[in-house]
């Protein structure tokens, strides 16, 4: 049993809905690649945000978070209980305790800092960082580049730094929460991953990349599974390195989300 089958299997037994906080699968273009539940696990248990915008669509945590928050008010006058499950940290905390209120981005300057990250590189972030704002900037996973693009972006847009603005204020919710993370022994975990890998490929991974290649400058798109088949088709690397480097990457990725759920505070483990 995966953290879909669970969700499920919770939801049925209160009769309730599930929100899905997997930030990758908000975006209904993608599918194989993100791991999205089946017809049959979406006719099982309404699900929401699953599938909701397009690839194309500005968004954000922060309106996440808003449009979460409203569906829960909706749902609580029904619903003893709602599900969410996660994937993506970020957006899971938003709705827990959530987010700092940071300006919407100006497309022509995120145009500006994406195009300096594909000519100049992770470096060329970091050196603007450290200049723009040095006490983020050691504090920051350097080799995060999509909030080492953020962290600059602010900074420019705002003429502050984006330490200042960043006030980590937890919020009151009129709900109570309970948070539960599942775990299995590492080499299940492991095998698990790269089966699941597999049966993507068999299930049409590759020519989903394909469909999307042309979109591959996106943001959406700079995740795992696709960014490795885009390399494989700018010719950097072989098909058979590409499903390596994903399977590779895609546990590098479990692992730093089970970093995450530890430093959380308030979270009962379940071991599969």
């Amino acid at each position: 049993m995966g953290k879909t089958a669970y969700a499920i299997e919770i939801a049925k037994k209160f009769g309730t809905e599930i929100i899905s906080a997997d930030s990758r699968q908000f975006y209904k273009e993608l599918n194989i690649g993100v791991a999205r539940p089946s017809e049959e696990e979406l006719a099982e248990v309404k699900h929401h945000f699953i599938a909701n915008i397009s690839i194309h669509d500005y968004y954000s945590v922060s309106k996440f978070e808003t449009e979460v928050l409203a569906l829960l008010d909706n749902l609580f006058q029904t619903h003893e209980m709602v599900v969410m499950i996660g994937g993506s940290g970020l957006y899971v905390n938003a709705v827990c305790q959530g987010i700092d209120e940071l300006p919407d981005p100006d497309e022509q300057l995120r145009e500006d800092i994406e195009k300096l990250y594909e000519t100049q590189g992770i470096e060329a972030l970091r050196a603007q960082l450290k200049i723009l704002d040095p006490v983020f900037y050691n504090q920051i996973d350097l080799a995060n580049h999509k909030r080492l693009r953020r962290a600059v972006e602010v900074c420019l847009q705002t003429g502050k730094p984006y330490s200042e603005l960043r006030t980590n204020t937890k919020k009151t919710r009129n709900f109570d929460i309970e948070r539960i993370a599942l775990n299995r022994d590492k080499d299940e975990l492991y095998n698990r991953i790269n089966t699941r890998v597999d049966t993507m490929l068999q299930s049409g991974l590759v020519d989903e990349a394909k469909n999307l290649y042309p979109f591959k400058h996106l943001n959406a798109l700079n995740t795992v599974g696709y960014k490795e088949l885009f390399e494989h088709f700018d010719k950097k690397n072989s098909l058979e390195q590409a499903i390596i480097d994903i399977k590779t990457h895609s546990r590098r990725y479990a692992k730093r989300q089970l970093t995450w759920l530890r430093a959380q505070e308030g979270v009962f483990w379940k071991i599969l």
